[in-house]
């Protein structure tokens, strides 16, 4: 998805008229621009992935292979499983699961489905999916399991960038033959439901570019509707927080601060409440820190008694691939003990091994 960006924002470079464009003229620095954005775009998410893929690769052809002999006989050979699946990236998981098709005409989910069980089965099974159906899934389960479980679809819906938000909507509606808006229209209520369809509907610029002037008016504007009036003002902070790119609601955030001595994060806080806080406080603190944001949500699957396993399997197997590195130095920075130490004491089994690796090495 990353590199599908680059190319097209390469595209966007070259948008012609007729008379302009002379394709042999511009043919290689065309190319030249997409290669140099690919592998800038590869680089960056090489450098924020924790994943760890073997230097020398086996073949698609024969990962399939030894996942089928894996599968013979009396049982699973479990740890081989998860010692291919759990170092292979999303491309190399496609490649496996088309040849596996191919070769024994037999979907390889549901054969993982099949050989797997409990907490190991579902992380292997939202692993192994792309990233767009993997959250769109996410969001079925969590609002097909009632109100209680609206938590994750909330999060998912709004830590995500506007362009993933689309392939996702794309998704849900090819894999569920209903689309997102109208699941949500339907599954929730009140302001929290004005949020979500907001934020599904709304195109948000992804640059860093920012106005100050109006990140001042819509600070005043939030002030207005929040803390300095009798009750809240809901619509606007609705507006503001889906309308406007995660560095301007940044930028808006610090002007909020400067211009009245409080964060605009405890406005919401004291203004707000429930699935409705929840939503304004993920779009708030995922345009400022990410990977902070998740630190906490896995911090509080796994602090005191029990384990929350839903949401730990549900961080670690969306972010590996996208900003993990920087979950674990924030969890490490903030928390006094790393993610790998902490997935260590509160998991076990084939299950732990799984969630380990994708965590990569803990140094």
């Amino acid at each position: 998805m990353v590199l599908l960006k680059s190319c097209r924002a390469g595209l966007a470079d070259y948008k012609l008229g007729k008379e302009e464009f002379q394709f042999p003229k511009f043919k290689h620095q065309f190319i030249e621009t997409v290669l140099l954005r690919i592998e800038r775009a590869s680089k960056q998410s090489k450098a924020m992935s924790t994943l760890s893929v073997p230097p020398v690769l086996t073949s698609p052809r024969d990962d399939a292979i030894q996942l089928y002999r894996a599968f013979k006989g009396l049982g699973c050979d479990t740890a081989a499983v998860v010692n291919i699946l759990s170092h292979r990236d999303v491309t190399q998981r496609s490649f496996i699961q088309h040849e596996y098709k191919t070769m024994y005409s037999e979907d390889l989910l549901k054969r993982l489905k099949s050989e797997l069980s409990g907490k190991l089965e579902t992380a292997v099974l939202l692993w192994m999916l792309d990233p767009a159906e993997r959250d769109a899934t996410v969001i079925k389960q969590a609002i097909l399991s009632g109100v209680t479980n609206l938590f994750a679809a909330t999060e998912v819906i709004c830590s995500r960038t506007p362009s993933q938000i689309q392939l996702i909507k794309q998704n849900y509606h090819s894999k569920f033959g209903v689309l997102l808006e109208q699941d949500i229209a339907v599954l929730t209520s009140g302001d929290h439901k004005e949020l979500l369809l907001a934020y599904l509907s709304t195109h948000r610029h992804e640059g860093p570019e920012v106005d100050r002037e109006m990140a001042l008016k819509d600070a005043k504007t939030l002030f207005k509707a929040g803390e300095k009036k009798l009750g809240t003002d809901e619509k606007k902070f609705i507006r503001i927080f889906s309308e406007r790119s995660r560095a301007q609601l940044a930028a808006i955030s610090s002007a909020y601060h400067d211009m009245y001595g409080g964060s605009l994060k405890k406005a919401v806080k004291s203004e707000t409440s429930g699935e409705f806080e929840h939503g304004l406080l993920t779009i708030l603190k995922c345009s400022q820190n990410p990977a902070k944001y998740f630190a906490k949500v896995l911090h509080q699957a796994m602090k005191g008694l029990g384990t929350n396993d839903t949401t730990v399997i549900r961080v670690i197997v969306t972010r590996t691939e996208i900003d993990m590195h920087y979950i674990k130095a924030e969890y490490l920075r903030k928390y006094k003990k790393s993610l790998n130490d902490a997935v260590q004491s509160e998991t076990s089994g084939h299950y732990r091994t799984f969630l380990l690796s994708l965590l990569g090495p803990s140094h």
